[in-house]
């Protein structure tokens, strides 16, 4: 047992295994340069020269895991933190680094104010209909 009093129970739940604190996974950042374009329903896809992430020894788990689930399909910031279990903060960093990296890219949505007015799509659909 240590002397502050809090003994290896501290770090250690008997049902989820050894606690590790959200900022030691991101080497204590809080945010990554790119961040601010990472909204929750941003799309990550894994880049094809990306396979061999797993051999990577500079990743943290994390890492190889965000890579991992998006390597069969594209997911979603939003989906990913739920998938692994993290806060949305600890996931944009981690996204942060593996686009850094090359190892994934983000597709963002389009800002709704550079989206096609409605009216003007439904006037190409009656021209279309007209033809």
């Amino acid at each position: 047992m240590s002397g502050d009093g809090q003994g290896r129970s501290h770090w250690f739940d008997d049902e989820a295994g050894p606690v590790v604190r959200p900022y030691a996974m991101t080497r204590g950042r809080t945010s990554h340069a790119g961040q601010h374009r990472l909204d929750l329903i941003a799309v990550v896809v894994t880049e094809p020269d990306a396979e061999d992430s797993d051999a990577d020894h500079t990743l943290s788990p994390e890492h190889v895991d965000i890579v991992g689930l998006c390597r069969d399909t594209p997911q979603s910031v939003a989906e990913l933190a739920a998938e692994l279990d993290l806060p949305i903060g600890v996931v944009r960093v981690l996204i942060g680094d593996l686009v850094d990296g090359e190892l994934v890219h983000v597709n963002r949505p389009v800002p709704p104010a550079e989206l096609p007015d409605e009216s003007i799509l439904r006037d190409v659909i009656n021209g279309l209909r007209a033809l």
